[in-house]
């Protein structure tokens, strides 16, 4: 890549590992809250739901103001509202406040992907595209999997507080990367770009957003929501609770998991830029994982076999977000990107606002081995969903072509 490129991703992608820090912040603290709050985990649960729900609900409307007052402003206002709201959760330790608090970053975490995906699509050449999007995708990832050994180390330190504010305080790191000088004149040039198109296309109607592909992309997007939040958020407990696994073991397969993924994605990049069958990457891949899962559901396994089938499985499923980014990418129409990303990502929070009640259900109700039954079953509607998609992009390109040839 050209040194504008980098410096362009290499800026967005740090606001993406500040999101996705933001997201696993709760969740990494899910063991400890229950005493310091007083409450169970159905209601840490509902916590998490607040989030979700609050985030589905602005994710679109968020997409819009991207297209229309510009990607960076946008992005920019979400880091700083999720920051303000962790580090408000380091002074107030009352769960009233948590829900408040996690209803505010739920509203700044529908910026991300609307705001991310609108720069890059018009920021980096088309071929690529793909390998940009694993780079970002990696970087969230990359959040996610530092989240627990970070923030439950400073909290065995110095308590919940510390990790609170340090989560809140690497949003305003990002955006001091985000507007430093070489990178504001990146970003500028890249917003530019997509706004010129924006213009351009502003004769294509609003209802092109609301399509069936975009549709059926959400609800792919809702069950790899829920599969994912299964293992990142409950597996740990179900694990200590349903199979006897010492914590450290437990904790050790899910950093396994999220690492894996992460370097999955970057996998994934390369392999999305190689091909046009985005849909049958992603269905073969989830295949395999929810095999995997299976095993890990049903034998009692030994620690080092635990770490390695749960590192496998968190590969795979980073594997196929390039190849997802894609499919969303060729349903939107040009200079839409904004609105597309921001409707489809509202999958991600409609997952992740039932899947925490779900989850939690279950382990309050002894039902532990059920998290991971509840994975395997979201992976296969995720292979069905990716094979239909795949069908209607071959149908739609059959078309065209058909079209270019009269």
């Amino acid at each position: 890549m050209k040194f504008p490129q980098i410096s362009l991703l290499s800026r967005v992608s740090v606001a993406h590992l500040v999101s996705h820090l933001h997201i696993m912040t709760l969740p990494a603290m899910l063991p400890l809250l229950p005493e310091k709050l007083g409450v169970g985990f159905v209601e840490l649960g509902f916590a998490l739901s607040v989030f979700n729900v609050v985030s589905a609900l602005v994710q679109t409307p968020w997409g819009f103001a991207v297209d229309r007052f510009g990607a960076r402003r946008v992005l920019t206002l979400g880091l700083l509202l999720g920051s303000t709201s962790f580090l408000s959760l380091s002074l107030m330790s009352s769960y009233v406040w948590l829900l408040i608090a996690m209803g505010f970053a739920g509203l700044a975490n529908g910026v991300y992907h609307p705001s991310d995906y609108a720069l890059l699509s018009t920021g980096i050449k088309e071929g690529r595209v793909g390998r940009a999007f694993s780079i970002h995708t990696f970087a969230g990832y990359l959040g996610a999997a530092l989240a627990p050994g970070l923030l439950l180390g400073l909290a065995a330190w110095k308590g919940t507080g510390l990790a609170f504010a340090v989560s809140g305080l690497a949003g305003f790191i990002a955006i001091a990367v985000l507007h430093s000088r070489d990178s504001a004149a990146k970003v500028a040039k890249a917003e530019t770009a997509r706004l010129k198109t924006e213009k351009r296309k502003s004769r294509v109607p609003g209802a092109k957003v609301f399509t069936p592909a975009i549709f059926s992309l959400t609800f792919l997007f809702a069950l790899l929501s829920l599969s994912a939040g299964s293992i990142q958020n409950f597996s740990v407990t179900s694990l200590v609770s349903g199979y006897g696994v010492p914590l450290a073991v437990a904790s050790t397969a899910l950093t396994a998991f999220l690492f894996s993924s992460a370097f999955g994605v970057l996998a994934g990049g390369a392999l999305a830029d190689r091909t046009r069958h985005h849909g049958t990457v992603a269905a073969g891949a989830f295949a395999v994982t929810a095999c995997l899962i299976a095993i890990v559901a049903v034998i009692p396994l030994p620690s080092f076999l635990l770490v390695a089938i749960l590192g496998l499985a968190g590969f795979l499923s980073g594997l196929i977000a390039p190849s997802r980014d894609m499919m969303v990418r060729a349903a939107a129409p040009a200079g839409a990107e904004g609105r597309v990303f921001g409707v489809v990502s509202t999958g991600f929070n409609i997952g992740g606002a039932l899947g925490p009640l779900l989850f939690g259900w279950l382990l309050d109700n002894g039902r532990p081995q059920g998290v991971f039954w509840a994975a395997v079953g979201f992976m296969l509607l995720t292979v069905a969903i990716s094979l239909v998609q795949e069908r209607r992009i071959a149908r739609d390109r059959m078309r065209l072509q058909a079209v270019a040839a009269q």
